[in-house]
């Protein structure tokens, strides 16, 4: 059978403040348009549906509206398990329908362990589960993901079809694998490794969490990767979705093209403001800039954003070069001014009325504290 692997859609997710609810609907519908392309029998989605355990209605609606485009109007088998960022009991509200329809969602570890077969292929959904979850549902000593999860897989052994494919669909930390930024980096008490051994006894390992597809370099054992980059560090990642054909046994990643991508370039202020520099630019996109100017550039920020509305940051490539300035006497100037000719000088901008108000309220309970300690 043929199987489209995604995970980590994290609807409702900002990136630098930025909302992607339009830009996660537009990825959502090229992943549909794959799986339609590739005819295939069903489609999985490893965890991390939603950003956070309590969503916002925009990203509840996008998700109903993409899960039933998938599910009711394709009539494609959905293969669904709840993430870390997920709420268990909020993404399984109405599963005693979802069968009906071929939707098979699971949420917790007693749902782990009714496999759901389709073609020549037997799925076991693991979604991702905290120590505690483990004590409780097997009344044993288990204090950590890794002897959680080995525990579960064991337990599978006995509701396996030696005749069937065997694939796992789970949402942890496979040992060896590399993070990105846009990932939680909770390790103790959380998201703490899972040895890859533990999946040897599965054909297929389709894995969420991580968020890039090169995460994990192995022959059965994949992370998908999100649809979009979530964060600088992924800016150079192309995207996309796994097609597994069982019965060839073959494993195809198939690139995603966001509305709006990231992009980082190096270049100095006068070019990036020069209009044969910039307009062969997707001025739309996501930007990260490195200034080579080493002079300071008065209201910087607000020029470039008239040109590029979406920056994610500036850095400069080196710091800039301070102009000779006599030296501020310290025992002349009182703590509000050192600070303001302090930001000026290293932003060329003023502080705006509420950092004012901010830094007087600091320095105020600053010097009421000193006056109490003298008395």
């Amino acid at each position: 059978m043929r199987i489209l692997h995604t995970a980590d859609w994290h609807i409702g997710k900002k990136l630098h403040g930025y909302d992607l609810i339009e830009d996660q609907s537009q990825i959502i519908d090229q992943i549909i348009d794959i799986a339609l392309a590739q005819e295939v029998e069903a489609v999985v989605i490893a965890g991390d549906l939603y950003d956070r355990s309590v969503p916002a209605v925009e990203a509840v609606k996008l998700l109903n509206e993409k899960i039933a485009t998938i599910n009711l109007t394709h009539q494609l088998p959905l293969l669904v398990i709840s993430g870390n960022h997920d709420s268990p009991i909020r993404l399984e509200t109405g599963k005693q329908w979802f069968t009906g329809t071929q939707f098979h969602m699971a949420t917790s570890i007693e749902d782990s362990l009714k496999p759901v077969t389709i073609a020549d292929s037997q799925f076991f959904l693991l979604p991702y589960f905290e120590p505690i979850e483990a004590r409780l549902f097997f009344d044993e000593p288990i204090t950590t993901i890794a002897q959680g999860v080995v525990r579960v897989i064991d337990e599978m052994k006995a509701h396996a079809d030696p005749s069937k494919k065997q694939i796992l669909v789970t949402h942890f930390f496979a040992a060896g694998s590399s993070q990105t930024d846009s990932e939680t980096k909770i390790q103790v008490g959380g998201l703490d490794s899972v040895p890859l051994d533990a999946f040897d006894r599965f054909d297929r390992v389709l894995l969420g969490h991580l968020h890039s597809k090169h995460a994990l370099n192995h022959p059965r054992i994949k992370y998908s990767g999100s649809p979009l980059k979530y964060s600088l560090s992924e800016w150079q990642e192309q995207k996309g979705v796994y097609i597994i054909d069982t019965h060839a046994d073959t494993c195809a990643f198939m690139p995603l093209h966001p509305a709006r991508d990231i992009y980082s370039i190096e270049a100095t202020f006068a070019e990036l403001t020069d209009p044969a520099f910039y307009m062969p630019l997707d001025r739309q996109a996501f930007w990260h800039f490195t200034l080579t100017d080493r002079t300071i550039i008065p209201n910087m920020m607000n020029q470039l954003r008239k040109i590029y509305p979406t920056i994610l940051a500036v850095e400069r490539l080196e710091g800039p070069v301070k102009e000779k300035k006599e030296r501020i006497q310290i025992e002349t100037n009182d703590p509000q001014t050192l600070i303001n000719t302090f930001f000026h000088e290293m932003t060329g901008d003023s502080l705006m009325e509420s950092q004012q108000q901010w830094i007087e309220q600091g320095l105020s309970e600053v010097l009421t504290t000193e006056k109490r300690v003298d008395h």
